[in-house]
């Protein structure tokens, strides 16, 4: 089996140098491409913005300052990914999805604890 990429080691610890509202902001622009792909029918685009996503959730998990919201953060993924790939049980609209993450980049710009890059 091989060894995760040293790149995605160094992502950890980016990743967890930014507030989580910088986090879901960030995922939330991946979602968006998601988003948009999907809505264009543009597969070749979709599966990369998916991915990454997907990613991004991964991070996020595993960040250890999150552990307190480890279900609403599993829950988000499951949300969105019920509405890209499922059977939208949810009833999720893009727009709402959208609106979701929005307010994550909004909270991390106003937010004075930004961390340093």
């Amino acid at each position: 089996m091989a060894e995760a990429p040293v790149h995605f080691a160094r992502s950890i610890e980016r990743w967890q140098r930014i507030t989580l509202h910088e986090q879901l902001g960030n995922l939330g622009s991946e979602v968006g491409r998601a988003l948009r792909a999907r809505a264009a029918g543009n597969s070749d685009r979709f599966q990369p913005a998916l991915e990454r996503t997907l990613e991004l959730f991964d991070l996020t998990l595993a960040d250890p300052r999150h552990r307190g919201r480890f279900k609403e953060i599993c829950r988000a993924r499951e949300v969105l990914l019920d509405f890209l790939v499922g059977s939208n049980d949810y009833a999720s609209t893009a727009s709402s999805i959208d609106a979701y993450y929005l307010q994550f980049g909004k909270a991390a710009r106003r937010s004075p604890g930004r961390a340093e890059r």
